[in-house]
């Protein structure tokens, strides 16, 4: 009888893919394992066996990696086969107390709350979501825009093939309760600003 975990038909774990997608998304070690609930060491433990296994020697190198989980919806979705920009689907701002703007915008502004998720909030604006995310340095960044696209990784190889650069791979932020995944990348203009495409892809039924 064979001892331990099952083996996974993907090249990464579960665990891996998890942690992958917040090294895509940025975050640092210390801010995963607060979202995860994982120690630090975990999360270090993860991303080194990523690095191993995938032969990498950084984590800009993770982040800019295109490989896509198995599992996921995204993994087996047809092309779309043309590209187009599509309009701004989410606009980002950081706050200092993310519970007092998220009653500031719900009960004063009257927007739409759609769900949160700790230090995150987001709202409905008559079709584009505004996102706020909670950080001590806010007001001293700039707000983000994300533009919808139907094919993530289409939208990011034809934007590649026009110069722009990626700050990072596409990457899945959140999947919802009916198997719907969000998928993001991010890329600068031309003064070196973040932007970024976004992409919602379905299960197959």
């Amino acid at each position: 009888m064979t001892r331990g975990r099952p083996p996974h038909d993907d090249l990464l774990t579960p665990a891996e893919w998890r942690v992958l997608e917040f090294v895509r998304h940025g975050l640092t070690n210390r801010q995963i394992a607060a979202r995860h609930g994982y120690s630090i060491d975990a999360v270090k433990y993860h991303i080194a066996n990523m690095l191993q296994k995938l032969g990498f020697s950084s984590r800009v190198e993770l982040k800019r990696w295109t490989g896509i989980r198995r599992g996921s919806a995204l993994h087996t979705a047809a092309s779309q086969g043309e590209f187009t920009m599509g309009p701004i689907g989410q606009i980002s701002r950081q706050v200092r107390d993310v519970a007092a703007a998220r009653a500031w915008y719900q009960e004063v502004l009257g927007l739409k709350h759609l769900y949160s998720f700790g230090d995150l909030a987001f709202f409905d604006c008559d079709g584009v979501r505004l996102f706020l995310s909670e950080s001590e340095g806010a007001g001293d960044g700039e707000s983000i825009l994300y533009f919808r696209v139907q094919d993530i990784a289409l939208a990011q190889t034809m934007l590649q093939s026009h110069g722009v650069e990626f700050i990072n791979a596409p990457h899945m932020i959140h999947r919802h309760d009916d198997g719907t995944e969000e998928w993001m990348a991010f890329f600068n203009d031309n003064e070196g600003r973040p932007l970024a495409v976004m992409s919602q892809v379905r299960a197959e039924s």
